[in-house]
């Protein structure tokens, strides 16, 4: 860095002793009093006259070169000079018609050209020359043309001398690279095609689509790592400027790395800012999420590339790659997430770091760090603690849960390895309907699929969802599909008849809009790529079309005498001091109730008993469970005998 940064310091240095030049022969025609400026340049060009001018290797100006002609690398000099000295910024204000301490176009004028026709060359190499267009040089200032000011592009001089440093306003994201698992996709030969482009340094845009555009990202990223080429991430926003795109194809340029751009969706409707690449004459890579119009504006050849998610396969090869200490879980882990290498090669580190043995519960905690979405309206994350234990059912019904976690886990032989659904989308989803009456667990057995799973329940708030805009709904409805296939968290639709009811004739543009709305969602739950399960208190309000789309259907009945017996057990908790009146057997006979009410009547009976400083006695139970019925306006049983409710 220091030898490259000596060696700008010269060049600089060589461009003032030229101006020195043309002062010295206006001061010898004018007589103006020029000694300070003359002073200064002369002791410039002395201190860096042993600096030799070549470069051993290839310095970022070098880099600049290659694209521009030498008038255009003089004017970039000239620009820089007010970065490189406060000296050299004095002298140009001193110069300038406005004061401003910077080189104007017309000085470039006198300081390169002999003839008229010199400044007619000149001034259309400052309109219309790669050095403008790329951004690496800009014109300032209201004023006719050769009174305007010539200025280095933003962050341009630290990155000449050898500095790696950006301007704020760039946005640039820090990727590592990671190839594990990827051997296939970088074999393919659209990616060898890209590869080649990249490796030759060809005029190409490479257009990568994926699920999300930082899947796109870290994809992008390992293929230019694949030929050995650096690279510079550049976050592009919607609403983003031709300005801001040439400043980043600058700093790329003068880095010798291919730019990448993360293309953000655009919170409207329609394609994005255009995007200014007609003049960069390299490969540029561009990150877009998969039917995200591009807006790219461009004269190079476009290159499309898909890059799907990797299969079980890949993924379990990549975590045993990424995290050799959970080899034996490899499988679980491709099963659980869909992960990109280079997230999965973060997540490892992040429980290398950690004071304990790597284990499946601190990666499930590292993905829902790194991967944790913004959360959109109307969803709630959950982080499940339930277990199978807490989960009373009848067994052929826990055994339907088992069979969707067993889909899941066996993807790898069933998918992969035998075909099945093979190219079907949606195929490595799991789709369910829970239904039941309010109280027999539908919500309990989300959060226990979620914790096997290891991953996060994302429950969505229907009411909040659904909107009276046309658009809103099918937008915020995306938003929670999207961030679910991303984080692989378990979507739960609660109350799902609201959303995914029967659709009806078509009577006024309310009912066009549901029925358009249920297709949407038709559509979407057909190709959904994790685990979305539908809850219900009435299944016969589902559409016909969605149950046809369900892998599994469970219906949950209000549990039996002794159902409700476990239940209690369950419901309260060991350290809790029973009274030896307590009969649970009892309690399950008598009240025919479910289990969300006997968790409700269990805790109210604990807050009575420590009111009354007592354990918690049959009365204290009998009463609560009063309260439940009351609340359900449900006609009460009765006590048992003797028993006096609290």
């Amino acid at each position: 860095m220091r030898d490259t940064s000596a060696r700008m310091s010269r060049v600089v240095a060589q461009t003032g002793g030229r101006l020195a030049h043309l002062l010295g022969r206006a001061q010898s025609t004018a007589g103006g009093p020029l000694e300070q400026a003359l002073s200064f340049l002369a002791s410039m060009l002395e201190a860096t006259k042993d600096v030799p001018l070549a470069s051993a290797g290839l310095d970022p100006i070098d880099r600049l070169a290659a694209q521009l002609t030498p008038a255009e690398i003089d004017m970039v000099v000239l620009a820089a000079m007010p970065e490189e000295h406060e000296g050299y910024a004095s002298v140009l204000r001193t110069l300038n018609p406005r004061g401003e301490p910077y080189a104007t176009t017309g000085l470039a004028a006198q300081l390169s050209c002999a003839s008229l026709r010199d400044r007619g060359a000149l001034r259309s190499l400052l309109e219309h020359g790669a050095a403008v267009r790329l951004g690496i040089i800009a014109l300032g200032g209201d004023a006719p043309f050769f009174e305007r000011t010539l200025t280095l592009g933003e962050g341009l001089w630290p990155v000449l001398c050898g500095l790696d440093a950006y301007p704020v306003s760039l946005r640039p994201i820090a990727v590592n690279p990671a190839s594990h698992g990827l051997d296939h996709w970088l074999a393919s030969p659209a990616v060898v095609r890209a590869t080649r482009a990249l490796a030759d340094d060809q005029p190409r845009i490479v257009m990568l689509a994926a699920d999300s555009e930082r899947a796109a990202m870290h994809r992008a990223v390992a293929l230019a790592a694949a030929v050995g080429r650096t690279w510079s991430v550049f976050e592009r926003q919607a609403t983003a400027t031709p300005a801001g795109d040439r400043l980043a194809l600058a700093h790329a340029l003068a880095r010798g790395s291919v730019p990448i751009f993360v293309q953000a969706r655009p919170d409207t409707p329609g394609p994005p800012a255009p995007l200014a690449l007609e003049a960069f004459r390299g490969p540029a890579l561009v990150c877009v999420h998969r039917g995200q119009p591009s807006g790219i504006a461009a004269g190079a050849p476009v290159l499309m590339l898909e890059t799907p998610p990797l299969t079980t396969a890949e993924r379990e090869c990549m975590w045993r790659t990424a995290m050799p200490e959970l080899a034996g879980d490899a499988g679980t882990l491709a099963a659980r997430y869909v992960l990109e290498p280079a997230v999965a090669v973060a997540v490892a580190e992040d429980v290398r770091a950690q004071d304990e043995a790597p284990s499946l519960n601190l990666v499930a905690d590292a993905v829902r760090a790194r991967c944790g979405p913004p959360i959109g309206a109307g969803i709630t994350i959950v982080h499940p603690r339930a277990q199978w234990d807490q989960l009373v059912l009848r067994p052929d019904r826990k055994a339907l849960l088992a069979e969707a976690l067993h889909r899941l886990r066996h993807q790898s032989t069933v998918l992969d390895g035998w075909k099945f659904l093979d190219g079907r989308p949606g195929a490595r989803g799991v789709r369910m309907l829970l239904s039941g009456p309010p109280g027999t667990g539908k919500t309990l057995s989300a959060e226990v699929l979620a914790h096997s799973l290891g991953v996060d329940l994302m429950v969505v708030d229907i009411s909040r969802v659904v909107s009276k805009w046309i658009g809103e709904t099918e937008k915020h409805l995306a938003e929670a599909f999207d961030a679910a296939e991303r984080t692989r968290a378990v979507l739960l639709f609660d109350e799902a008849d609201a959303l995914f009811g029967k659709r009806t004739d078509v009577s006024d543009a309310h009912d066009r809009y549901a029925n358009l709305e249920t297709a949407y969602l038709l559509a979407r739950v057909e190709r959904f790529d994790g685990v979305v399960i539908l809850s219900t208190n009435l299944k016969q309000n589902i559409d016909p079309a969605f149950l046809r789309r369900l892998e599994f259907v469970v219906d949950f009945d209000e549990p039996a005498a002794a159902e409700r017996e476990a239940l209690w057990r369950c419901h309260l908790p060991p350290q809790a001091p029973l009274a030896s009146d307590v009969n649970l057997r009892e309690l399950a006979a008598l009240y025919p109730v479910v289990g969300g009410l006997i968790r409700n009547a269990s805790v109210a009976a604990g807050f009575l008993a420590a009111a009354a400083d007592s354990p918690i006695g049959r009365d204290q139970l009998v009463g609560a469970i009063r309260r439940e019925y009351d609340k359900s306006a449900k006609a009460f049983p009765g006590a048992p005998i003797g028993a006096r409710p609290a």
